[in-house]
């Protein structure tokens, strides 16, 4: 019976992975419009940053539209289909689950910040107040 119901939900999946891939695309928002100094600015803020995903989990999908209104250049990890990103998610990490934004800062100190809402949350308050020179 276990066999049958993986089945089933691998199924499932295959079958809907175009359509929330294509969901994603449509209703993804536009990017805010920050001054070339500015962005330059979130553009270096957003190197010690990398988000660890799969391509097609709604939540990922929820923080990489966030990412995109926000504007920001944020490196995509696929921890689904890269062994070395799953395997340093969880060794790091402490465990694979996605998404999750792993964030270095000034110091080196490395954090691990789990959850579709609080990485959102975490992006805007840092991020969206940044508009112009």
């Amino acid at each position: 019976m276990r066999p049958l119901i993986r089945l089933f939900f691998r199924t499932l999946r295959l079958v809907l992975n175009p359509f929330m891939l294509l969901w994603e695309k449509l209703s993804t928002p536009q990017a805010m419009q920050r001054s070339a100094e500015a962005q330059q600015r979130v553009d270096e803020q957003t190197r010690h940053l990398a988000l660890y995903q799969f391509k097609t989990c709604p939540f990922c999908i929820k923080v990489r539209k966030e990412i995109r209104r926000l504007a920001l250049n944020i490196e995509l990890r696929d921890a689904q289909h890269d062994a070395a990103h799953r395997s340093e998610l969880e060794r790091a990490g402490g465990k694979v689950q996605v998404p999750c934004l792993r964030i270095v800062d000034a110091e080196g100190k490395v954090q691990w910040l789990y959850e579709s809402d609080a990485i959102n949350v975490w992006l805007h308050q840092r991020f969206a107040g940044i508009k112009s020179a």
